[in-house]
């Protein structure tokens, strides 16, 4: 029989008290972890979507490493991160917010920060106000914009990256850098053999209306069939995906405001 003053370590009493001490100083250690580590976690998301930047803009290959001072040397010398109203199309003053700390799923997902989406195809639910464009740079001139795609896949919503020339049609490059397609069929979209096939081809019809379809089998080159990429074998949906969230941000509803600027010469 233990002593009054003594605590039976044997007893249900103890093993709750010490489960609850143990979960306690466990819980608090992780939030202080995962708090401590946010800026981290922040500064290497960025860093992975502006090397995905790089890579649709034909900067970087896919799976080239580049360190985060090849990375910042880029966007000094050849980068230039900008905001765009999506409904206007018209350029947030620069300086107003910084540009390349702008996170804008999470702007996407704040009611504050975003609007409802019109309905469409692509399973886009919400627009943030802003969008980002990235402006590639050849000297003083604009050689190649960068501005990101998603929308609803098989699985779940494929990321990614479209890079178009100065005349806001022909396409330059294209990677998608998160999805959960199915791994040898709808998950080719990442293969690189398969995003170069994307190169030349254009964005819009001759009627100005976002034209750009991945079909079901080979298509011409770029200079005899423009707005057609092969489709992937076997991935049906996955292809049919890609081409609903291609036109969705290159519509009105998404870039097209910015990009018909572009085209216009009104943004330089």
């Amino acid at each position: 029989m233990a002593d009054a003053g003594t605590l039976n370590v044997n007893s249900t009493r103890y093993t709750i008290v010490f489960a609850a001490i143990v979960c306690v100083v466990c819980a608090a250690l992780v939030s202080v972890t995962a708090v401590s580590l946010q800026p981290r976690q922040a500064a290497n998301a960025r860093l992975y979507m502006e090397k995905n930047v790089l890579v649709a803009a034909g900067l970087v290959q896919h799976g080239q490493s580049v360190s985060r001072a090849e990375v910042e040397e880029f966007f000094r010398r050849d980068v230039k991160a900008r905001l765009v109203f999506l409904e206007s199309g018209e350029l947030v003053v620069e300086g107003k917010i910084d540009a390349r700390g702008y996170d804008q799923r999470a702007a996407r997902n704040d009611p504050a920060t975003s609007r409802a989406a019109p309905d469409n195809a692509a399973g886009v639910r919400r627009l943030p106000q802003y969008g980002t464009v990235y402006f590639v740079m050849k000297g003083d001139q604009v050689d190649q914009v960068v501005i990101p795609v998603e929308g609803l896949g098989m699985w779940g919503t494929i990321y990614g990256f479209l890079s178009l020339a100065p005349d806001g049609d022909t396409v330059r490059g294209l990677t998608y850098y998160e999805h959960k397609e199915t791994p040898g069929l709808g998950g080719e979209i990442s293969n690189p053999s398969w995003l170069a096939l994307w190169q030349g081809r254009r964005s819009y019809d001759e009627r100005g209306r976002p034209g750009v379809t991945v079909i079901k089998g080979q298509a011409g080159p770029p200079e005899k069939d423009p707005l057609h990429i092969d489709g992937l074998s076997g991935a049906t949906v996955t292809s049919n995906a890609v081409t609903r969230l291609m036109q969705y941000w290159l519509s009105t509803d998404g870039y097209g405001p910015f990009l018909r600027k572009l085209r216009e010469g009104a943004i330089r």
